[in-house]
């Protein structure tokens, strides 16, 4: 009931959520630091330190910050406003790194309607810049739909929208100059701040596009924008038997479609999303509901629930659960409005500023924590791991067809993704970026029940969740979200980048000391080391894959096994005794 009683609060009354604590805390001051990400945790449950954090506000104090760490041999990181990377892009080495947040370089540089630019800083969030845009009647024409990253996290991993249309929906190629602050000699007076465009510097341009962090701070971004558009969208729910072609090809028919994905019912829910004329009526809002504040009550008490299924392997709680949430979701249009305010009917034909992109959550006002953005760590809300990998689109339809075959030998086995509203599907193309994607692909993002306190608990059905992770890495090539996963997607992952040593000799010039790389990024980057980490119940969160079945839970009757369908996979499966 209280489940519902949310539900309510949270579409009926204007609900103003408590705002994300600051990543970082500290013992005195800005010294002895801690950092951590938006969901309080990281894959391998690691504690992050630092000796200390920087505040710049301007691109000068950047410079002053950058130079003085360099020369006493700081590493450093930097950190955003939210920090919503799920791996360990913000760790520095040991306890004596620095981090710097660019939590106040968030500022609009410059603006020209007429060329259609707009510069702005690092820290600006995606919502900002949005809005910002939208005040020249311009847009971004494709980008996240979670709009609390920040323009730096979003150069940094790669993140971007759904589009196979014009260059694709990654927001870096939508940048046409970056400037860049790392370190420098002596000579340099330590530092350097580089103005890279595809003209001036192509390499460290194509580079610096998508960076990891391990070239230097990003200090401001300028981008390319088109006129302010206006989108139809209408979400159409069908039957899952035709899918694996049809996925090949939808993105072909609509400029922003996508995907959500409920394989253990059966069931697609498209995303039909068109450009239409401009002087088409509609004021229509993308407001997705569970980006929406909700009462930390009700959450604490889903997640009970969520836990009391796993513990008790209770499969079939599960799935009428999850078919309650994904009739409820749809049955609201996902919080879609016509005007702002209720649905009448599809389709929702509204602005680019206000179909793109959402988070409500994220509103300041502070309420106690009596609603918060679900996933926050102080409340008892969502707590999950999140596997977000492109599958190359030639091979899309064998990858559903697989999944599909595991869900026909356990019909139930996938409810476990459904009670995050299922597979969210999005088409991403091939970017110049050094470390962009590849070819044209289809994005799964699948996210997935992780226990709070205890790493060595096994979860429902992981076995059919491990063998779709493994078949995407392994079987199909697939390239992994650099802002989400677990540790065994990175594991090699790098030789998957045919520019990959272009952009190691772009690191070496701009940082030689590789005071901005840590040892998290040499091992993904595959210089030093491997990412997977092989001790006792290590496959149970993606550390490593099994092969023995110490890695797994054996004690609660969880053995290191093959697949059921890609037969080379080694999953943590349940057996009977």
């Amino acid at each position: 009931m209280i489940v519902w009683l949310s539900v309510f609060f949270c579409l009926f009354t204007f609900a103003c959520s408590t705002s994300p604590d600051d990543p970082v805390t500290c013992e005195s001051g800005n010294t002895i630091c801690t950092v951590t990400n938006s969901y309080g945790a990281f894959p391998d449950r690691s504690i992050c330190k630092a000796a200390k954090v920087e505040y710049p506000k301007t691109e000068a104090e950047l410079v002053s910050v950058v130079a003085a760490a360099t020369r006493a041999g700081q590493k450093m990181r930097v950190v955003t406003l939210y920090s919503h990377s799920i791996p360990k892009l913000v760790c520095t080495d040991g306890k004596e790194g620095i981090l710097i947040s660019t939590k106040f370089l968030n500022h609009v540089v410059r603006t020209d309607p007429e060329a259609k630019t707009l510069t702005v800083e690092s820290g600006v969030t995606l919502r900002q810049l949005i809005g910002e845009a939208a005040k020249l009647k311009l847009a971004l024409p494709y980008a996240p739909y979670w709009w609390g990253l920040t323009v730096g996290g979003i150069m940094g991993t790669g993140a971007h929208g759904s589009s196979l249309w014009g260059i694709g929906s990654a927001v870096h190629d939508y940048v046409t100059e970056i400037r860049i602050v790392s370190p420098g000699s002596v000579s340099d007076g330590y530092v350097k701040v580089c103005a890279l465009s595809e003209t001036m510097n192509p390499e460290e341009f194509k580079a610096a596009k998508v960076s990891l962090g391990v070239l230097g701070v990003i200090s401001q971004v300028t981008f390319k924008l088109q006129p302010m558009l206006k989108r139809s969208l209408t979400y159409v729910m069908r039957n899952d038997s035709n899918f694996g072609d049809e996925a090949v090809t939808f993105g072909e028919k609509h400029e922003f479609a996508d995907f959500i994905w409920l394989p253990s019912q059966g069931k697609v829910v498209y995303r039909m999303d068109d450009r239409v004329p401009f002087n088409t009526s509609g004021d229509g809002l993308f407001d997705f509901f569970p980006f929406r504040p909700q009462l930390s009550a009700a959450l604490a008490i889903n997640r009970l629930v969520e836990e009391n299924e796993e513990a008790s392997a209770d499969a079939n709680r599960r799935c009428v659960r999850t078919e309650q949430t994904s009739s409820f979701l749809s049955s609201i249009s996902y919080g879609v409005t016509n005007n702002g305010f209720i649905f009448t009917g599809y389709p929702v034909i509204g602005s680019q500023d206000r179909m793109m992109s959402s988070g409500a959550c994220l509103d300041s006002n502070q309420d106690g924590l009596i609603t918060a953005c679900p996933w926050d760590p102080r409340i008892n809300g969502e707590f999950f791991h999140q596997t977000t990998l492109s599958v190359p689109l030639t091979h899309v339809k064998n990858f559903i067809d697989d999944i599909k075959a595991l869900v026909k030998i356990e019909p139930r086995s996938l409810c476990v993704l459904e009670g995050s509203n299922g597979i969210l599907m999005r088409y991403v193309t091939s970017s110049p970026a050094f470390l962009g994607k590849e070819k044209k692909a289809l994005d799964f993002d699948l996210t997935y029940y992780r226990s709070k306190d205890d790493p060595l608990t096994p979860r429902l059905y992981e076995d059919y969740v491990e063998e779709i992770e493994q078949m995407a890495l392994l079987k199909y090539n697939a390239l992994p979200h650099w802002g989400k996963n677990r540790n065994i997607a990175f594991d090699g992952a790098i030789r998957k980048y045919k520019n990959a040593n272009a952009f190691l000799k772009v690191k070496e010039r701009l940082d030689p000391l590789g005071l901005f790389s840590t040892e998290w990024t040499d091992q993904i980057l595959g210089l030093k080391g491997s990412v997977t980490i092989v001790k006792l119940g290590c496959a149970l969160e993606g550390l490593c894959i099994c092969s023995e079945d110490s890695h797994c839970a054996p004690n609660k009757g969880y053995m290191c096994r093959p697949g059921k369908v890609y037969r080379e996979a080694r999953v943590c499966t349940r057996v009977s005794t």
